[in-house]
């Protein structure tokens, strides 16, 4: 699992760690903060035999969505990330709210703060949707077939 090793990441790091243990899963965590920590990441996780890559949301991951994309593929891994853009950008598939949403809410917060409203008057916002994206153009560059009922549950499927 690539992971920037700010504090915050460090933390969701923690819990997935502490569920893939409760599943029986082994996970790797591989802290990446710069693009030539991305290429290391990528060959340790391979060298790992990794089964999948999960990229843990990050400021840093979030702008290089094709950067992470086009490793994956070279990598042959399979990746997923929290965000569409991703998935569009080549990756296997997203699960996750709309980055669009999470920038409009704080378009919104900004709006408010500037017409007088106190930040601690605000009240905490959270996502309540989640999307599916499957690329399945890149699922067959990998060798994976999918199965139908996952196809079916895709919010969106890219060809």
């Amino acid at each position: 699992m690539p992971c920037n090793p700010s504090d915050a990441a460090q933390a969701d790091a923690k819990k997935v760690q502490e569920a893939a243990r409760a599943l029986g899963l082994q996970l790797d965590i591989l802290n990446a903060s710069s693009e030539p920590e991305l290429d290391v990441a990528f060959a340790t996780a391979l060298q790992l035999r990794a089964g999948v890559v999960v990229i843990n949301a990050d400021a840093f991951f979030n702008s290089r969505s094709k950067r992470l994309a086009e490793l994956a593929l070279r990598h042959a891994m399979p990746a997923v990330y929290q965000y569409r853009e991703f998935a569009a950008a080549g990756g296997l598939a997203s699960y996750g709210s709309r980055l669009a949403d999470a920038y409009r809410q704080v378009g919104i917060y900004i709006g408010r703060i500037l017409n007088g409203d106190k930040p601690v008057d605000l009240p905490v916002q959270q996502s309540t949707t989640a999307e599916l994206i499957i690329n399945l153009k890149t699922a067959k560059a990998l060798g994976l077939t999918l199965p139908l009922p996952l196809l079916g549950r895709a919010d969106e499927v890219i060809e």
